[in-house]
């Protein structure tokens, strides 16, 4: 059908040129920030809406495979469940970052994977199903695994319970996710065209709810954006590119094959910094925002530097992106 096809143009159209869409209007909203700072107030509404685009992508099939290959979607997940939280704590400490920024980084540091390592997977010729797998994995043990290694690592310097925490990312993360996910079985069966046209265009409304969550945090904190010192981004750059590079060794050192092995690098290093973001705001001091919301334009950058950089290892050409799959 036309209309499906165009659905599907807009899908890809919006996705291809995702980077651009968040420096654009990062760069608007260090201008104007008045324009977008009264969206703060909706950043876990908009969150929300981007987990719902998580559960539409899933179905049945993408969770049998944690019974049919647990040992990879075990190593991944472990690896981003250590790693990435870790490494936030020491980049905090090494690089002397204030508490109340720092503690920004650690919540990317403990966040489940982002779904743009999906997209990263796909189009750096990797595993996308053991991607789609580990980051359902670990956004489904966000409510208990987040809190923890916040509480655990920054404990004496914050007042938020574990408990408070936990309840906030199962009303953004956990229940968005299922209502997708029951959405999709439902429209699968009963209304298969509605279902081919929500991902069709999903794609699309993701994308616009990360710039506006990035745009917010950004008209929130032009000063310190403004005034962040080389250390903020240095933080930033490492912490992904430790994720990164410690994801595909990982992989390689338990003997995955390659297309495995670049789906780790991809779930380890790419974070869901949008739940970052709502966290920090919900939570703590604006500042607190500053390092999540860095960390998403960054890593929408680096990701495709390094799918690009998989596939000329290839001698292929990079592949075109296919709408019903998100990116944060």
């Amino acid at each position: 059908m036309s209309w499906l096809n165009t659905l599907e143009r807009i899908g890809s159209f919006t996705s291809r040129f995702f980077v651009a869409w968040v420096l654009l209007f990062s760069a608007v909203a260090l201008y104007t920030p008045g324009t977008f700072t009264p969206l703060g107030d909706y950043i876990s509404i908009l969150l929300g809406v981007i987990m719902l685009g998580m559960g539409l992508t899933l179905t049945p099939a993408d969770f049998k495979r944690i019974i049919e290959r647990p040992r990879d979607v075990l190593i991944g997940s472990l690896a981003q469940w250590v790693i990435m939280p870790a490494a936030a704590y020491l980049l905090v400490i090494g690089l002397g970052l204030p508490w109340e920024i720092g503690v920004g980084l650690i919540l990317v540091g403990a966040a489940p994977g982002g779904t743009a390592s999906n997209v990263m997977t796909y189009l750096g010729r990797g595993d996308v199903a053991l991607s789609v797998t580990i980051t359902s994995v670990t956004t489904l043990a966000a409510p208990l695994v987040m809190p923890a290694w916040v509480i655990l690592l920054a404990g004496e310097q914050i007042t938020v319970t574990f408990a408070e925490m936990a309840e906030e990312i199962v009303l953004i993360v956990l229940i968005p996710v299922i209502a997708g996910l029951t959405l999709r079985y439902l429209l699968d069966q009963y209304a298969p065209t509605a279902a081919k046209a929500g991902l069709s265009i999903f794609p699309a409304i993701s994308v616009a709810a990360i710039v506006a969550i990035v745009a917010a945090v950004v008209g929130l904190n032009v000063e310190n954006i403004l005034t962040a010192s080389a250390v903020v981004f240095l933080a930033v750059i490492l912490h992904n590119g430790v994720g990164l590079g410690s994801g595909y060794g990982i992989g390689r050192l338990t003997g995955m094959a390659e297309d495995r092995s670049r789906a780790c690098a991809f779930e380890v290093g790419m974070q869901n910094s949008g739940l970052a973001v709502a966290l920090a705001v919900a939570f703590f001091d604006p500042i607190a925002a500053l390092i999540p919301a860095l960390f998403s334009v960054w890593h929408n950058v680096s990701g495709p530097a390094l799918a690009n950089y998989f596939t000329r290892i290839d001698g292929e050409p990079v592949a075109e992106y296919e709408p019903g799959i998100t990116s944060d």
